[in-house]
Order: structure tokens, then sequence, then C-alpha cells
């Protein structure tokens, strides 16, 4: 036989066997599709963000439809309506989701607070903050080089006179903001309900304070003592606010000589 017809031979037969072995393990090997997980997937908002507890989008579709998680209300940027989707598929009463919005605890614009230093590098929160905390007096501070925009996805996040601030009413609460910000400086709070926010996280002293940043707390606990509904407290020397007891009656803000406390309902 013709050497060449005998090789081209060969090679048709190993290809055909193995078209038919890929054909059989992809039938034997083959992962059932789910369906419900499916659907589900459909649903949410594919922002993949993590907020729900699990690795994304798919890891809570995946969870819902094999039974590891019930809850319906857990992906806060789809908000209630998708609760009500995906309560639907599974056949389960919907839960709902509280609207919740970011908000940066730091008013250290270049008017209220002092610079330290001149960075000059990779424009990066992460970054500058390796350098002896980053530019300003306070190291507590929001540095405004703008990690935080460059993460959110919905555009809700800019920066103002070195400070990041959030559009309550376009961010979906993903909380991405949340897990890169270095200082810690970023919290989600109620979106329609009006309540006392501290725009200050610094944990000095009040001397210290007051040389670093003219609005910052500088845990005088003026605010904690005229709040009638124990929902103001100074700890390391900040104050911290707890929006279940919190009513918005604006006390603290009276109060407060720093004027680090601000009454606000986001949503309007």
């Amino acid at each position: 036989m013709n050497p060449i017809l005998l090789a081209v031979l060969l090679v048709a037969a190993i290809g055909l066997i193995a078209g038919v072995g890929l054909s059989v393990a992809s039938v034997v090997m083959a992962v059932p599709k789910d369906e419900t997980a499916e659907k589900i997937r459909e649903c949410l908002p594919g922002a993949n963000c993590g907020a729900c507890g699990f690795s994304g989008c798919d890891g809570y579709a995946a969870a819902l439809s094999k039974g590891e998680a019930t809850a319906t209300n857990l992906c806060a940027p789809g908000g209630n309506d998708v609760a009500k989707e995906v309560a639907a598929i599974l056949g389960v009463e919907a839960g709902s989701i509280k609207p919740m919005a970011a908000v940066v605890h730091c008013n250290g614009t270049t008017e209220n607070s002092k610079k330290k230093l001149e960075y000059k590098g990779v424009m990066s929160c992460k970054m500058a903050s390796q350098l002896f905390g980053g530019p300003k007096e306070c190291v507590y501070g929001c540095i405004g080089y703008g990690d935080c925009v460059n993460v959110c996805q919905y555009g809700a996040i800019s920066i103002v006179d070195s400070v990041a601030r959030v559009n309550p009413l376009v961010c979906t609460a993903c909380q991405q903001c949340i897990k890169i910000c270095p200082k810690g400086l970023i919290e989600l709070v109620p979106l329609y309900e009006t309540k006392a926010v501290v725009t200050c996280k610094n944990h000095n002293k009040g001397a210290f304070t007051r040389k670093e940043c003219s609005v910052g707390c500088i845990g005088c606990m003026k605010c904690q003592k005229v709040c009638e509904h124990d929902a103001i407290k100074v700890e390391n020397n900040t104050a911290h606010v707890d929006y279940e007891k919190c009513v918005g009656c604006g006390k603290c803000e009276e109060g407060c000589p720093t004027k680090a406390i601000h009454i606000k309902t986001l949503g309007c």
C-alpha cells in the first residue's frame, strides 16, 4: 500500500476513534443543568459583588436552588424586585430588603484638614496610606485618591474636595467600596430614615484631633450625654451611632462642638 495513503488512513482512524471517545465522554461525564439555578441567575443583576455572602451571583443562585440558602432577599443591588422574582421561582414568600446606602465617615476637605506631605506616586488610597498613613495629618481620614470610585460599578461615588462622596440615590449597597477603603471609613446607613451620621473616625484624643482637622470628633461625649435614646456612644475617642435606636431627633448634632455629627435622610 502507498505509504502516503496508509498515513492518511491511520490519521483518519485515530481522529475517528478520538471523536467517538469524546462524544461518549461528553454524555457520560456531562454535568446536569440546574434549570432552577439558571432561572434565578437570570433575575440577579450580575454585579458579583458578594454582598449576599456568596462568591457572586452564580454562587447565590446555586445555593438557593440546592436549598443551601433560603433567604431570597440577600441581593442588595437587586432590591425588593429581585427578591420577589427569586421567591416566585422558588415558590416561597419573598423577604423584604431594607434600603441602605453607603456613607463616608470623613469630612476632611482641604479646608478642614491639614496636609503633612506632598504625595507623588501611584494615585491609589491603598498605596498612599502605606506612606506615613497618607498625605493628610489625620491618618484616619479619607485620602481621596478614588479607590472607592474605581471599584463602584454604578457611578455612585465621586471625589469632592479630596473626600469621597456617595450619591445615595445611585448607591445599591453592594459594599464594594466598603471592602476596598484602606481606612474603613465607609458604612451602610438606612436610606429613607432620618439618622445621625458621624463624619469622623479619628481615634486620637481631642487635643490631637483639633490640630489635624477642624471638624473632627474630639470624643467630648456631649452627644452621648444629650441623647435620650441611648443611640450614640463614644468609644475609643470617637462617637458611634446605633442606627436601630437613633430617631433622628437632632440633639447630638446641636450639642457637637466641632459639627462632626449631621442629621441626614440620605434618600431625600
